[in-house]
């Protein structure tokens, strides 16, 4: 009868679980996003968050790479855009159905 093995936990280095932390705790930036770019479970993010906070990791010092911080800023200039561009959009269909409604009433009114 074959053994069973217990599924494979894998192990991330000390200066991963930094650099994830370092990312998680810039401005505009989601924990859940991280996540999801590091392929891990927001939860173990939170957890090493925590542990960071507790001094059992280290991020003091940790720099990010000059490319991961090109990246990072220019996604949050994207995002920065496409929430005006959000405004702007709703702000149109606002106009829109004011300048309907103005029409409408003013044809109803000449009759």
């Amino acid at each position: 009868m074959a053994r069973s093995r217990p599924p494979r936990t894998h192990r991330y280095s000390t200066q991963f679980k930094a650099t994830a932390v370092r990312l998680s705790e810039l401005r505009d930036v989601r924990v859940q996003d991280v996540a999801e770019a590091l392929d891990i479970h927001p939860f173990m993010l939170s957890r090493w968050r925590k542990h960071a906070r507790e001094g059992l990791i280290v991020t003091k010092g940790v720099k990010l790479d000059t490319e991961t911080s090109a990246e990072l800023k220019r996604l949050r200039e994207l995002e920065r855009k496409y929430k005006l561009l959000k405004e702007e959009h709703e702000l149109l269909k606002k106009a829109i159905r004011f300048a309907s409604d103005q029409k409408r009433k003013s044809s109803t009114s000449s009759k």
